[in-house]
């Protein structure tokens, strides 16, 4: 029986090769961009708080220890510290004999670093040092998980998880690069302990291009406005 962290040979190269392009063109763009044309100090939350909640999708890939997934993920963030997240994983899409075939996950993402950075003048006024910083965030979760040649679902569990995201551009709203990854159990592992294959336990890695709004939405006061 395979072990549930036995490595992936069959994970695409091309998901290692695309991350180190995002990066570099993240570093490209924090070194050579506009973020302080005027010569003088960036805004420190790069437009974070322009509005209340931050709205995300993304699409990449997922590479774990039951093989590899092409993922989705939506995202709602409240002040960039804390939200709901909902990511969809699926191996048939990649042509891959993944167990489990097919994981739905979603659940509570916490961010603690910007409010407590931000608020104390800790921001270093480096769009790409300040913005990746903050993004670091925990993440816990409940699983809906097809194993394979069962139905969607057959088997429920949670998730723990860390995230971290890179911007491509030196404000909020727009492109960045994702990184999320953390461990799964099934709710038959945690309550008997005992181990069938990655669709019981499995380590997972998701990479990610996502898309960043920010807006207002008012959540705490309907009537509050944001200065002119």
């Amino acid at each position: 029986m395979r072990s549930a962290f036995e490595p992936v040979t069959a994970a695409p190269r091309g998901a290692a090769v695309a991350l180190r392009l995002a990066l570099g063109v993240a570093l490209c763009i924090a070194l050579c961009g506009d973020a302080r044309a005027d010569g003088g100090a960036s805004e420190p939350t790069y437009g974070r708080v322009a509005g209340d909640v931050t709205l995300v999708a993304a699409a990449g890939g997922a590479i774990a220890s039951g093989g590899p997934r092409v993922e989705g993920e939506l995202r709602v963030r409240y002040l960039e510290s804390a939200g709901l997240f909902a990511t969809y994983e699926d191996g048939s899409f990649a042509g891959s004999n993944a167990d489990p075939q097919r994981v739905l996950a979603g659940g509570l993402e916490l961010r603690p670093f910007f409010l407590a950075r931000w608020l104390k003048g800790h921001e270093t006024e480096q769009p790409l040092l300040d913005l990746t910083i903050d993004s670091i965030g925990l993440e816990l979760g409940a699983t809906l998980v097809q194993p394979s040649g069962a139905s969607f679902g057959a088997r429920t569990g949670i998730e723990a998880g860390l995230g971290v995201e890179v911007p491509l551009a030196s404000r909020a709203d727009g492109p960045w690069v994702g990184l999320h990854g953390g461990v799964r159990w099934s709710d038959e592992a945690l309550a008997s302990g005992r181990v069938n294959g990655a669709s019981d336990r499995e380590g997972y890695l998701a990479i990610s291009l996502a898309w960043h709004v920010v807006v207002a939405a008012h959540v705490v006061d309907e009537s509050d406005r944001l200065p002119r």
